[in-house]
Formats: structure tokens, C-alpha cells, sequence
């Protein structure tokens, strides 16, 4: 099993796994969100991998540590042109990295006459997406801060890249996809099997195994805190209850339905997708859903971003 949790990536997989005794919108017009530029800060060494691909290496203050992030480029990208594109940021699972979309799917293929620039940022193997709380005193690893506030103002200032933007993630990749669509730099969303729901029952118990084991030495509570305690905390970081910020933004919630016996990580997907699908109905904000028979697994990912992807670039004026 512990294998399997590797190859999946997916945050949930290794959460159920390490703690099985706990298993218990509308269309609105397309904003170009301009965030604080701090791009100047960064020191940043880009490598030329093929045609499309590049990556760059970042030393980032909000992570205090040097990370990666690989760029798939637009057929006649250039950094002299005189126009900018689109931008769809893939956003990755627990245990999982910057590389997964590439060499675990045919996003090379499914992006490849699309006049878009695809962004696979490194976040972390047990993330979240979050500025960690570390008990209460904040300070790095700030991943949403060093995505939001130091990458995305990077990409506009020095690599062509317009503030028209979709997000679309798998598993803890999925969460962070609404948790940053919430703050209004993406006008569109898509959530793959994601971990939407954190505080669904049996849940938290499952994170803290998850980030206890998963993630060695690192203490649980670094992340969000206690979730009792420090409850605001963990509901600022679930998009179920950060569901009314995302009026307005394209919608796509997707996981499959697989019985508790079958695949616990899916199993406990599939109930948050449609918690927080309901929650969103409940809202008047509409949503794109599909639920299928299905397992915790980037072969499903990658067929339902084929699936979402008409959506996401429609979204982004994409073409």
C-alpha cells in the first residue's frame, strides 16, 4: 500500500492510507487581477529543456529556500513579443512535484496548438498551498505567498504572461486550485479528486497522520494548527467554506465515487467533491461536475482535464 501512496501522489491516498483507523457558477466577465509586483526580488536561473520546455530555478524569500517551477511555452513564444498569453497553472498532489504533470500525463500534447503558457510551480510535498501558521507565528514555508505574490508577478514581468488565468490541480493540488481561484487571480478553476472539504469528518485526523508520515519530521501542526484551537485557520484554508469567493470564477469539480473498500483516498474525495459541490449549489454559484467510477490516479486526472479543458480556456479567452 505504502508503494501505491507514492505512485498516486495524491495527498488523500496517504492520509487514509497511515490512518485507516479514522475512516470513520456563474460566467462573469474576464478581470485581469494585477498583484503587487515583487518579481525584482527573486533571483531566478531558467534552463532550456526542448522547444516548449523551459524551468527556472527560484530563490524565494517567502519559502527562504531555492525551488523550481517548469513552464511549458506557446508555439512563437518569445520574450521580446510584442503581445502576452494566457496563462493555465497545473497544480500538483501531496508527495508529488513540479514534474508530475509532464511526466505523468499528455499535457505536453493537450497544450501544444493552444495559444497558452502552462505553469507547474513546485508545492511542496505536504504544502497545502498555505502559508503555514507555525504556531501562530507565521514565517516560511509561505507557498501561497511565494505563488501569488513573488511567481505569478514573475511570469507577467519577465516571461509574457497575461492576467488571464485558469488553475486546475489534483488531490492537495485541487485544493490550493480553489483556495487561490478564492483570492481572485484566476477566472477559472478546476479541482481533480481534491481534498475540498479538509474539515469533513474523520478528515483532520487523516491530515495529521498524512503530514506526520509523509512527511518526516515535520509537526502536523506547523500547517494550520490544531484543528479545534485554531479552527478559523483551518476554515480559512477549506475552499468548502471559502465556497461564496469564488462567484463568479468557471467552476469544475471532479472525482470519482469508488467504495470505501476500493480506494479510501477516492472514497473521501468523492464525498468532499460533492460537499462542496452542493455547498456551491446551495450558493447560487454554478458549477461544472462530473462523478464517475474511479480511483485516485493521474490517469484519471489527465482525462479529466481533457474534459475540463474546453471550459478553462474558453474561461481565459484561450484559443
Amino acid at each position: 500500500m505504502a508503494a501505491r501512496v507514492l505512485v498516486a501522489g495524491g495527498l488523500l491516498v496517504l492520509l487514509v492510507a497511515v490512518a485507516a483507523a479514522v475512516l470513520v457558477n456563474r460566467d462573469g466577465p474576464v478581470q485581469e487581477h494585477r498583484p503587487p509586483v515583487q518579481e525584482d526580488r527573486l533571483a531566478v536561473t531558467e534552463r532550456r529543456l526542448d522547444d516548449r520546455r523551459m524551468e527556472l530555478t527560484i530563490d524565494s524569500a517567502a519559502l527562504g529556500a531555492t525551488t523550481r517551477v517548469r513552464l511549458l511555452l506557446p508555439k512563437g513564444w518569445s520574450r521580446e513579443a510584442g503581445r502576452t498569453w494566457p496563462v493555465l497553472w497545473l497544480l500538483h498532489g501531496g508527495f508529488d512535484g513540479y514534474t508530475s504533470w509532464t511526466s505523468r500525463t499528455d499535457v505536453d500534447r493537450l497544450t501544444e496548438d493552444t495559444g497558452v503558457i502552462v505553469v507547474m510551480p513546485d508545492g511542496g510535498r505536504c504544502g497545502s498551498y498555505s502559508d503555514w501558521w507555525n504556531g501562530g507565528n507565521g514565517g516560511p514555508p509561505r507557498w501561497a505567498t511565494y505563488h501569488l505574490k513573488e511567481l505569478l508577478p514573475l511570469l507577467e514581468a519577465r516571461y509574457r504572461a497575461s492576467g488571464r488565468r485558469a488553475v486546475a490541480g489534483y488531490s492537495m493540488g485541487g485544493q490550493g486550485a480553489m483556495l487561490y481561484a478564492a483570492e481572485g487571480y484566476f477566472q477559472a478553476a478546476a479541482s481533480f479528486s481534491g481534498a475540498v472539504h479538509i474539515l469533513a469528518p474523520g478528515v483532520p485526523q487523516a491530515v495529521m497522520a498524512g503530514t506526520t508520515f509523509g512527511c518526516l519530521g515535520t509537526d502536523w501542526k506547523r500547517v494550520w494548527g490544531d484543528p479545534d484551537d485554531q479552527r478559523a485557520v483551518w476554515r480559512a484554508h477549506n475552499p468548502y467554506h471559502q465556497a461564496e469567493r469564488l462567484r463568479g470564477v468557471r467552476l469544475v469539480v471532479a472525482s470519482g465515487t469508488a467504495e470505501l473498500w476500493e480506494d479510501p483516498a477516492e472514497h473521501l474525495a468523492g464525498k468532499a467533491g460533492r460537499a462542496f459541490a452542493a455547498r456551491l449549489d446551495e450558493l447560487g454559484i454554478a458549477v461544472q461536475t462530473h462523478f464517475y467510477r474511479g480511483r485516485h490516479d493521474h490517469a484519471y486526472w489527465q482525462r479529466e482535464l481533457h474534459r475540463a479543458y474546453p471550459t478553462l480556456m474558453r474561461a481565459i479567452g484561450a484559443r
